[in-house]
């Protein structure tokens, strides 16, 4: 009994962290990427769906996503002044990663 209990704290407390879906936009620092997430909410009065996005900066310790790419972050512990957020999984990798791969193969 004490085990299941254990283990569903365990899920709650993961589980409490927010986690957002955002595209790439920038691996120019070392560990780091920045996520652009994109929200959509219908305007109070209007009722008109309206786009507006945000920038987030997170951990990513393998240096593993690329421009473009998918990726799901999650919120942490703050690790600098601007990061809150760490890499959890590369959603869809981006099709312009692939063919940046291929490239310095062929030369």
């Amino acid at each position: 009994m004490t085990a299941t209990t254990e283990v569903t704290q365990a899920a709650e407390q993961s589980s409490r962290r927010n986690e957002k879906v955002g595209q790439v936009v920038s691996t120019k620092m070392q560990k780091t990427i920045v996520v652009e997430v994109e929200m959509r909410k219908a305007h109070p009065k209007y009722k008109r769906i309206i786009k507006s996005s945000k920038k987030f900066y997170a951990h990513d310790e393998q240096n593993s996503a690329r421009i473009g790419d998918v990726v799901r972050i999650r919120e942490s512990r703050p690790l600098s002044k601007l990061k809150r957020w760490s890499l959890e999984e590369i959603v869809r990798r981006s099709s312009l990663s692939q063919i940046e791969e291929s490239a310095p193969a062929a030369k």
